[in-house]
């Protein structure tokens, strides 16, 4: 299991990037593609569940299964507030 300074340095490597583009080239070595289409792919189910869509609406514009927006919608109501932090912060 992953220690909590481990967590904790993972954090801070991401707080230290500057731009669009070292992110693009920190998260595309660090991830795989798939793990990134996934981590795209909640963003824009939060998005369009705190737009008012649907959970048909959703799947027919991202593709998304209705169990990833199910545990993308249980984190908006019950989570900790990450997904709603960072879509204000980009607005």
């Amino acid at each position: 299991m992953t220690k909590s300074n481990d967590f904790k340095e993972l954090y801070n490597a991401i707080l230290s990037l500057e731009n669009e583009e070292e992110c693009r080239l920190f998260f595309e070595d660090i991830c795989t593609m798939k793990e990134l289409e996934t981590m795209t792919q909640r963003l824009q189910v939060a998005k369009m569940l705190l737009g008012g869509k649907t959970f048909n609406e959703i799947v027919q514009a991202t593709g998304a299964s209705t169990t990833t927006i199910s545990r993308v919608n249980r984190c908006l109501n019950y989570g900790d507030g990450g997904y709603k932090n960072i879509i204000e912060k980009c607005k």
